[in-house]
């Protein structure tokens, strides 16, 4: 087993949903079945899209998840699927930059003279040693004090939640794979890509020390191995989380928003947006995605 980087753009000509499988040419395939049942990071390019969808990527390492199995694409000759393991893509809670003044996170990125080595970014899938692997996953997954945050002791007795410790530090990489603290990121993330504002209502409400009311809603429930991705994930106010939890409302593959005909209180529903969609993030990268979407209406919708 090895650690590997494996370069996405989120709006591919591959066939890559980067929470589920990564879709590679055969020139990568020794690369990537080193890596099959050890931990790979997702890297965002300057280049981050095709043709129509021409965007400025990140530069930056944005994820990480662990490969399950390689299988070969049945349709396309020559190329191959990593398949991720249920449940354990995870984004981090700031993108990495590939760089940090004239430090590199990957060894091999920085020529001899110092500058970047274009062709080492070249190569979509490229292998990691563990210690840059360590490296990036601790910076990606830092959860910094925020004024509002009291460090929490690690159980709060009496509540069905355990608390999780921030750290000025990086924490060890091992920590930020437990359920508690993954759950506190996939908050954090969601909270900040919605602004802190309910998708469906649109209300902003925060208390007198900052703290957001928005809670963070997996659309693919982790139960069902839903990813801790962005792009599954949706900001809801308590009710809309609760109806959206108990299938009463549900997402069209538009992002417009379903309801279970006759199972709103009618008191809520001047709370719904006039144009009946969902209050979306600016940054279409952070939208969720149709997967997640449609298996929440096949699974959970009442309507």
């Amino acid at each position: 087993m090895a650690n590997a980087v494996f370069t996405t753009r989120l709006s591919p000509s591959y066939d890559d949903v980067p929470e589920e499988r990564y879709h590679f040419p055969a020139r990568y395939l020794a690369t990537a079945r080193a890596a099959v049942g050890d931990w790979i990071i997702y890297y965002e390019p300057r280049r981050a899209g095709e043709g129509a969808h021409v965007r400025k990527g990140r530069q930056a390492y944005f994820a990480m998840a662990r490969i399950a199995a390689i299988t070969p694409d049945a349709n396309v000759k020559d190329h191959y699927y990593a398949l991720i393991e249920s449940g354990s893509y995870i984004n981090f809670v700031e993108p990495v930059p590939f760089r940090s003044g004239d430090d590199y996170y990957e060894s091999r990125a920085q020529r001899d003279d110092g500058g970047t080595s274009k062709g080492w970014f070249g190569w979509s899938v490229r292998p990691l040693p563990a210690e840059e692997f360590q490296r990036i996953a601790q910076a990606g997954m830092t959860l910094s004090l925020r004024p509002y945050e009291k460090p929490a002791p690690e159980l709060f007795f009496g509540v069905a939640e355990e608390g999780v410790p921030f750290e000025h530090e990086r924490p060890r990489v091992e920590q930020s794979l437990t359920r508690p603290y993954r759950d506190q990121a996939f908050r954090r993330i969601v909270r900040d890509a919605y602004e802190n504002r309910c998708a469906v209502s649109g209300l902003r409400l925060l208390n007198g020390g900052g703290r957001s009311e928005v809670q963070a809603a997996h659309i693919k429930a982790v139960e069902h191995n839903g990813p801790d991705s962005i792009r599954n994930g949706v900001a809801l106010s308590g009710t809309f989380h609760w109806l959206f939890d108990r299938g009463l409302i549900s997402l069209d593959k538009d992002h417009k928003i379903l309801r279970a005909k006759g199972q709103i209180p009618e008191e809520l529903l001047p709370l719904f947006p006039r144009d009946g969609r969902l209050r979306l993030p600016q940054d279409e990268r952070l939208w969720p995605h149709d997967e997640f979407m449609r298996h929440h209406r096949e699974t959970r919708f009442k309507g």
